[in-house]
């Protein structure tokens, strides 16, 4: 039986480490802190396909749409995973804003996302809280949201179903490599012997495969998210400006914020999204949270006094070309990567795991990988910058 290593147990992780033990393999996850600890706990439980256009990480997302409902579906309880096919809704503020959704809506159209522009009274009907100041606006009604813990915990029990192990509490501290192959790893709590090593660390994949013995420039980049008090309901989609677009497409290192507003099953209201990089600094910033409200609130008038409960912020695993890694490393065999998608990870991981299974068995897989591959100029371009354990 082939042997599978994937180090992390955030959800991308949890989702390889379940499509391998599903199709066979005897899998070991290796997890440096708890499962879902790091970036998974950090983030809002994106399920989208409204922020992505034409191109092959749009085709991951539609992929990844596609088996989420049915990997709910074989799940034992995935009350956890509070699956919530809400749909999005972006929105411009200005003429110039108005005229580039439009643009992006028509291309995405063209590419087979279903995008529907709303008129003033259809979206003062499916958002009454919203601004009435908005000059263009579309809805998205494939667009979902998740509960990012729940998820990754719910993939990664069903994996432990299908026989694999979870080493957590284990850093990686290096690689085993016999005649020119990653045959194992070391790590804090002994030695794990494998077939084949899955590197899925996030932010950390830089670092952990410059301790595997090879170079990937996977970066952290930096988000902060504010949450209110419980609410009635007010925000009844994924509500976001479509400046968010821009921000994230963006490599600048300085702070690059669009308001991002969402409500959670619990009547919580999530208020984003912020990207810095600032390699691992995880100090929270007065100055980054006030730009977040401050564009929250032009979105959301009415949410003015109302009680903020908490703010996190958390690390997203950067690449130059904003693709994800997906594949085996040519530069040492047994080596595999699924890292590198930045804010998209809870709803690419689906796909992303489908993917790499079918790569692993030697079958196509669904949509074309080249475009993810390791050994691309993004991915290679110079070492990832040192920092953080893994």
């Amino acid at each position: 039986m082939t042997r599978a290593v994937v180090l992390g147990a955030g959800i991308v992780g949890a989702a390889c480490a379940r499509e391998l033990a599903r199709a066979g393999l005897a899998v070991t996850v290796v997890e440096r802190d708890g499962p879902a600890a790091a970036t998974t706990a950090h983030g809002e439980g994106n399920v989208l396909v409204s922020d992505k256009g034409p191109g092959p990480e749009l085709e991951l997302a539609r992929l990844s749409l596609r088996l989420w409902p049915e990997i709910l579906h074989g799940l034992p309880d995935a009350r956890g995973v509070e699956w919530d096919p809400k749909g999005g809704i972006v929105v411009a503020t200005t003429a110039q804003g108005a005229e580039a959704l439009r643009i992006f809506a028509a291309a995405q159209r063209e590419a087979g996302i279903i995008a529907t522009e709303l008129d003033a009274a259809a979206l003062a009907t499916a958002e009454p809280h919203l601004t009435r100041d908005v000059t263009a606006a579309v809805h998205y009604p494939e667009d979902a949201q998740v509960q990012p813990s729940g998820a990754a915990t719910a993939l990664l029990a069903d994996a432990l179903r299908a026989g694999a192990v979870l080493h957590a509490g284990h850093e990686v501290l290096g690689g085993i490599v016999s005649g020119g192959r990653l045959t194992g790893v070391r790590t804090s709590g002994g030695t794990i012997e494998g077939d084949l090593v899955v590197n899925a660390t996030g932010p950390w994949s830089g670092e952990t495969a410059r301790r595997l013995g090879v170079r990937l420039d996977v970066r952290p980049r930096r988000g902060e998210v504010l949450v209110t008090a419980p609410m009635p309901p007010t925000v009844f989609h994924k509500v976001y400006d479509a400046g968010y677009v821009g921000a994230v497409g963006s490599g600048a290192e300085e702070l690059q914020a669009s308001a991002v507003v969402e409500s959670t099953r619990g009547g919580t209201i999530l208020l984003g999204s912020s990207r810095r990089r600032v390699g691992f600094d995880d100090r929270l910033r007065p100055e980054v949270l006030s730009v977040i409200a401050a564009k929250a609130l032009r979105l959301f008038p009415s949410l003015a006094g109302t009680a903020v409960m908490r703010a996190y912020g958390g690390f997203r695993p950067y690449v130059g070309d904003h693709l994800p890694v997906i594949g085996a490393d040519p530069r040492l065999p047994g080596l595999w990567h699924a890292t590198g998608h930045e804010g998209a990870g809870i709803g690419l991981s689906a796909g992303t795991a489908a993917v790499l299974r079918d790569l692993v068995l030697g079958r196509e897989p669904a949509i074309p990988a080249d475009p993810f591959r390791v050994d691309r100029p993004a991915v290679l371009a110079e070492a990832a910058a040192p920092g953080g354990e893994v």
